[in-house]
């Protein structure tokens, strides 16, 4: 496996409230006859994150566009909230674990 970038949203986030971090890797796929290099992206991300972005593509891709400016602000709120829920909970468990 060859790392090939790296996306830090934890450090700076999107616009949207997102963080994880991205990771771009080559990884070699062995075929019976040959082998190819095929990039892979692996995200990693906290449970709640996970919820936050799963329900922002849904809302994102499957519902009125029109309504989205009041949405994206009501989503950044709920990203940041989930950031300091995170923040706080890996200090309980820095504190004692």
């Amino acid at each position: 496996i060859e790392k090939i970038q790296i996306k830090d949203y934890i450090k700076n986030p999107k616009e949207n409230g997102y963080r994880s971090l991205h990771l771009i890797v080559m990884v070699t796929v062995y075929f019976s006859d040959h082998k190819c290099d095929v990039p892979v992206e692996i995200q990693l991300r906290t449970i709640a994150m996970e919820f936050w972005a799963a329900l922002e593509h849904q809302l994102r891709y499957k519902k009125n566009r029109n309504r989205m400016e009041g949405l994206q602000k009501q989503l950044k709120q709920c990203a940041e909230l989930i950031t300091a829920a995170d923040c706080k909970m890996q200090q309980l468990a820095d504190q004692w674990l």
